[in-house]
């Protein structure tokens, strides 16, 4: 009996998603591992003794073989060790486990706001083709593109926080502590990150629908009596999620690694917050564990991408493909 054309597929992605994974985890090793400099003299300063940096670098490990120490981490990793932070001294998977609490509802706000809003314009652009509204509505997404995420954070700050005082200007409540404030604390930086997102969505989904349009099975729609705005909600959407489930897996992943620099700007306890400090005291016990949480959350993000383009589109599914 052989092996059905979904399993297949799935078989082919989670293969995808496991040798990635290897990879980066192999590059990200390597490239901290050539760095120069020794993390040790760094973290004692210029004055100890060669006996203390010795000590400290065979308590971090650092006098083992590069391969050693590779397949110690891996090995780490699986069990969920992700290491001990050089200068904080804490557990790395308990950080990043706190930091993740503010970046991943951060990244969610964001996304939600940018499918919500950016949907909707790329497809009424796309239905209003060559128009005045179309022209409007895509002169505002290339605004949106335009305008770095950090200075529109700002100004949303001077008007929600400082004018009208509806928001916070920055910082973080913990959850458990005020639900409520901590959810008003992400909300000018999660729109702050959500208006470029927004914009390429708003873009791409116009650029899909209008291409879709010309298809043949719109003119068979419209011959049938349906006008043009029916054929393309009914018919035409679906059609055209294809590169707009491509875009929004790699959003998903920008949004959670380019974080850095809207939680500088609104003081946010994040996991950018986390790497930028880590990378700052050359801790790289930290900067190894965090970024290769980043690869995690975006390689399964875009092998979730893959399962969805199965479900979309029935040709992948029978192709295995």
């Amino acid at each position: 009996m052989g092996v059905s054309p979904m399993t297949l597929f799935l078989l082919r992605r989670i293969a995808g998603f496991a040798v990635t994974l290897f990879v980066a985890a192999l590059i990200i090793f390597l490239l901290l591992d050539l760095l120069p400099g020794d993390p040790a003299r760094f973290i004692l300063g210029i004055n100890a003794t060669p006996e203390a940096v010795a000590a400290l670098r065979a308590q971090m490990g650092l006098d083992a073989p590069a391969h050693e120490r590779f397949l110690n981490w891996i090995g780490g990793m699986l069990r969920g060790d992700f290491g001990i932070s050089s200068t904080q001294r804490l557990a790395v998977s308990e950080l990043i486990a706190e930091r993740m609490a503010v970046t991943l509802p951060l990244t969610m706000i964001a996304m939600v706001v940018s499918v919500v809003v950016g949907l909707p314009i790329g497809i009424l652009a796309a239905m209003r083709r060559g128009k005045a509204t179309d022209t409007a509505l895509m002169v505002l997404a290339q605004t949106g593109v335009a305008v770095p995420n950090f200075w529109f954070g700002m100004l949303l700050t001077l008007v929600f926080a400082v004018t009208l005082r509806w928001l916070p200007t920055g910082g973080f409540i913990p959850w458990d502590e005020d639900a409520g404030a901590a959810l008003r604390g992400l909300v000018l930086p999660g729109l702050a990150l959500a208006l470029p997102q927004a914009s390429i969505l708003a873009r791409v989904m116009r650029t899909a629908l209008v291409d879709v349009a010309e298809q043949d099975f719109i003119r068979t729609a419209r011959a049938k009596g349906m006008t043009k705005s029916e054929a393309i909600w009914r018919h035409g959407v679906r059609n055209a999620l294809l590169p707009v489930l491509t875009i929004l897996g790699l959003q998903f992943a920008y949004l959670i690694a380019g974080t850095i620099i809207v939680e500088n700007v609104f003081y946010l306890p994040g996991l950018g917050r986390l790497i930028f400090t880590a990378i700052s005291e050359r801790d790289l016990v930290l900067v190894r564990g965090a970024t290769i949480v980043l690869v995690v959350a975006t390689t399964a993000t875009m092998l979730l991408v893959d399962l969805c383009y199965g479900l979309v589109d029935p040709r992948l599914r029978r192709q295995g493909a």
